[in-house]
């Protein structure tokens, strides 16, 4: 539905009905300016379908953000599930869902590829794999690049470095931006632990949060602070980095925070764009998350898609670090977001006045 009244900002919106369950697929290409799009593909438990639409349509856009800003030549898309309150996605069930997706992606016929998001995994991109070729992140042994969470957890180490250097830290031997000082990661799963280890290595005294409790034994063995997430939000750090789901930072919660920078993998962190100005009214510098998070995309598109060496997609993965550079530099300079220079950015290499 290119250009229809409904989604204006989007090339196309196809929902159909998987043949096999029934259940509505939902793929949004939202740009294929810069090249094909690509986008992970959710299947989550939402009040309405309508809801995932909603979802689809916004993610989507973020992605075309995530490319542009990452130089890539890939345009943004979302696949959605909605599933029904009181579905059971048995295993039957989940290898035919897979199977309709797939066969979504294939009619689209090379203009979107898919990989994996929230409900799905590398393996599930196997499957999905068995109907159409345009799906990337499969397992190694399968011949694609693996689990994205790595490479984003490295990426968003990047990112956190180029704002360590701007706050200030590390020692004056030189042994790194973060050494010093103290940041918050909340939400500990495959990126977050990964991070926390990294943030370890790297010198950063860290404060841990889950809502599952069971995750303190990571915060034990790296002689870091637990705490609960609320409190992990509003402690006095560094810097926060939200490493969960989305929309954390609120208007309200803005007056709570006791950090210098938020910087974390988190997607969609802002709950309204209105609380990036909120941020800096207060001297916090935030950089979007489809910036920090960028580094698994980025590792997955360059090895699969572009078929470019693992030595490049890593290099790729660094440049984040002088990406969030350039971005801090330009917004002291016009006294504006980062936020607002990185949308800029994105709008001029899209040649385009309106993101959408």
């Amino acid at each position: 539905m290119p250009g229809s009244p409904q989604w204006p900002h989007h090339e196309s919106v196809v929902t159909s009905s998987g043949a096999r369950t029934g259940l509505p697929v939902i793929i949004a290409v939202h740009s294929s300016v810069l090249g094909p799009a690509a986008g992970g593909c959710r299947i989550w438990r939402y009040p309405r379908w309508q809801d995932g639409l909603e979802d689809a349509l916004r993610l989507s856009a973020a992605m075309t953000a995530k490319f542009a800003a990452a130089g890539l030549a890939c345009g943004g898309g979302k696949t959605v599930v909605a599933l029904p309150e009181g579905y059971d996605l048995t295993p039957d069930r989940r290898h035919d869902l897979l199977s309709d997706i797939g066969d979504a992606v294939e009619a689209l016929d090379g203009r979107y590829a898919t990989a994996p998001d929230v409900g799905t995994s590398t393996l599930d991109m196997v499957v999905i794999g068995e109907r159409t070729s345009h799906v990337f992140c499969k397992p190694t042994e399968h011949g694609g690049s693996g689990d994205s969470s790595p490479a984003t957890a490295d990426g968003t180490l990047a990112a956190l470095r180029a704002v360590g250097a701007r706050l200030g830290g590390g020692a004056a031997d030189g042994t790194g931006p973060l050494r010093g000082l103290r940041l918050a990661v909340i939400g500990l799963g495959n990126v977050g632990s990964r991070l926390a280890e990294l943030l370890s290595e790297a010198g950063a005294e860290l404060v841990l949060s889950d809502i599952d409790a069971g995750k303190r034994e990571l915060a034990d063995r790296l002689g870091a602070t637990w705490a609960e997430p609320h409190e992990a939000l509003t402690a006095e750090v560094d810097i926060v980095v939200p490493a969960a789901l989305g929309g954390v930072l609120t208007e309200q919660i803005v007056p709570e925070l006791r950090c210098r920078a938020v910087v974390g993998p988190a997607n969609n962190q802002l709950a309204v764009p209105q609380v990036a100005d909120s941020l800096q009214t207060r001297g916090i510098v935030w950089v979007p998350d489809h910036i920090a998070s960028a580094g698994g995309v980025i590792h997955a598109v360059t090895v699969e898609l572009d078929k470019r060496p693992e030595d490049e997609a890593r290099q790729r993965v660094r440049g984040i670090e002088h990406t969030v550079a350039g971005l801090l530099q330009d917004a002291d300079s016009g006294g504006v977001t980062v936020a607002a220079v990185t949308e800029e950015l994105v709008r001029a290499r899209l040649g385009t006045p309106d993101l959408g």
